[in-house]
């Protein structure tokens, strides 16, 4: 999705902030926030159904507002109100209301095969499509659901400086619910000059992790 969460090297966004030795979460509240994904992750896709789609299709004047855990907490509030497990009511008072039936969580999710714990990666022998040192080309492609390859990367040229082995992927479909293929991802560099033209320094590079779906041979 060609969106405002994807805005690297758009103009008129102002000085990036740099704030050193930051807290893990600024406010009290952020925890919460981070704790409650965690317990629905453990359930599956059937509760946070599309997570980074839904974050993506936040208003861009919303999205350019809200700190960072106030994105994820409008989606998971979202979400658990259109899964039955809150109602507004209860949202408003902040308190369970006996009278309403709680609908049955859907089993946790099984082991992932060939997952390694604490990481999404997956020791499963998937053979690399390239290797380090080769060059390649990020495919112009603008889908309408999630995707993790930046706009300003597609057509591209770049070089493969690292294998990270294999990944499962979530952009097969719009929502991005069902995991595809596991597949190698792949760090590539991408010059300055190659991405922003003649003016860009020459020095300057840009490493970007990218699925080799997002790839194609020079």
């Amino acid at each position: 999705m060609n969106g405002v969460h994807d805005m690297g090297g758009m103009h008129g966004m102002g000085p990036i902030g740099h704030e050193p030795n930051p807290p893990v979460f600024h406010e009290p509240w952020e925890p919460r926030a981070w704790a409650l994904y965690q317990l629905g992750s453990r359930y599956g896709r059937g509760i946070w159904k599309g997570f980074r789609y839904e974050l993506e299709r936040i208003p861009p004047a919303e999205y350019l507002r809200m700190p960072y855990y106030e994105r994820w907490f409008t989606i998971l509030v979202d979400q658990l109100l259109r899964s039955g497990f809150i109602t507004r009511g209860e949202l408003a008072t902040g308190h369970a209301d006996p009278s309403v039936p709680v609908p049955s969580l859907p089993p946790p999710l099984p082991p992932v095969r060939g997952a390694i714990p604490g990481a999404s990666r997956l020791d499963l022998p998937v053979r690399a499509k390239y290797r380090a040192g080769q060059r390649v080309r990020a495919r112009n492609m603008h889908p309408q659901g999630h995707t993790r390859l930046p706009m300003y990367v597609r057509g591209k040229l770049g070089v493969i400086t690292r294998d990270h082995w294999v990944w499962g992927v979530k952009d097969t479909d719009p929502a991005g619910n069902r995991i595809g293929a596991p597949q190698h991802v792949y760090t590539v560099r991408f010059t300055a000059r190659e991405l922003w033209g003649a003016a860009a320094s020459a020095r300057d590079a840009v490493f970007v992790d990218a699925w080799e779906d997002y790839l194609e041979r020079r």
